[in-house]
């Protein structure tokens, strides 16, 4: 089975800038595009593959058909036609409202979905761009719902400078938003279930102040303090590089000006692969050879034993799989 690309599910908001469209290289009349969402199993937006064979076919179907084929067996054995992550560039013209996650227990409860943990990897910041991520210093409960009521959240949150590079890793409970002049890419569990916190009084698309779930957030939130909620690495040139490993994904970055190999027999797991920057081949154990480009996705078959990156002078990558 051939590695497969998706058509992107571009998502205009209140806060979206104009950068994502020219970044993977496509014509639109959309504005205001603050999300693409790259690969997704979320009912209602399904990906659908973009061209060969199976053009046409919703990630579910394709899931159905192939089985462990595709995602691995393991993966297929807990989440059967369920993709279990979603893919996605963000870019954030303003400030995202704050916001926490439920983990999958709590979510299981109150919603029956599954709960999210996430990651960002900073593609490109303008001047001034910022994420919030964790709380600066202690506090209760009862001190949490106080600062959004008397609108002092923020004083209470960890805001960091970003530049392009910068990693974030975000377990469920984890309270955090996405500044302004932030592009990013996301890499989570497939959950639609967010708690909005705090949105600086804005009005949405009705006229109306968006909604809040500052209670059902209380129980939610991790109130741990960290000395840094950055995550650190040491880049490497033509290799791979480790970013993140836990039970929902594990993501390395590949920054290359050559070739370099990933082998994938023992994994039992699908792999996604983001091109973030230049452009060039991917040739899996097969023979089978697919184009690559920034702000492209492809979604590699569990079955394939082995890829190779080739790139066109530069090309940097991030894949995930599920160990």
């Amino acid at each position: 089975m051939k590695p497969l690309k998706f058509n992107p599910i571009l998502k205009s908001v209140i806060w979206g800038g104009e950068k994502i469209a020219p970044y993977k290289g496509i014509a639109t009349e959309q504005h205001s595009i603050g999300e693409s969402w790259e690969l997704s199993g979320v009912a209602g937006d399904e990906s659908v593959v973009a061209s060969g064979e199976y053009a046409g076919m919703r990630l579910p179907e394709l899931i159905a058909r192939f089985k462990g084929e595709l995602v691995g067996e393991k993966v297929y054995t807990k989440h059967e036609t369920e993709f279990p992550l979603l893919i996605k560039f963000i870019d954030a013209r303003q400030d995202l409202s704050i916001q926490v996650h439920p983990n999958d227990a709590l979510s299981k409860a109150r919603h029956n979905k599954n709960g999210k943990t996430e990651m960002w990897y900073v593609v490109g910041a303008d001047a001034g761009a910022h994420l919030l991520s964790g709380f600066s210093k202690q506090v209760t409960p009862e001190q949490y719902a106080a600062s959004v009521e008397n609108h002092t959240i923020t004083e209470l949150l960890t805001d960091y400078p970003v530049a392009p590079g910068d990693l974030f890793f975000l377990p469920a409970g984890r309270i955090h938003a996405i500044g302004g002049g932030s592009f990013v890419a996301e890499i989570q569990q497939t959950s639609d279930v967010t708690y909005r916190i705090y949105d600086y009084g804005r009005k949405g698309a009705d006229g109306k102040p968006r909604e809040l779930h500052t209670e059902l957030a209380k129980e939610a939130i991790d109130y741990t303090v960290l000395p840094d909620y950055r995550t650190h690495y040491e880049p490497q040139k033509n290799a791979e590089t480790p970013l993140v490993s836990c039970p929902y994904f594990t993501t390395s970055l590949y920054d290359l000006d050559a070739p370099a190999e990933k082998e994938l027999a023992t994994l039992d797991s699908f792999l996604i692969v983001i091109c973030i920057g230049g452009s060039g081949t991917l040739i899996d154990s097969e023979g089978n050879e697919t184009s690559l480009r920034q702000g492209e996705t492809v979604l590699v078959p569990a079955s394939t034993q082995k890829v190779r990156f080739v790139p066109d002078g530069t090309m940097k990558l991030l894949t995930s799989h599920i160990d």
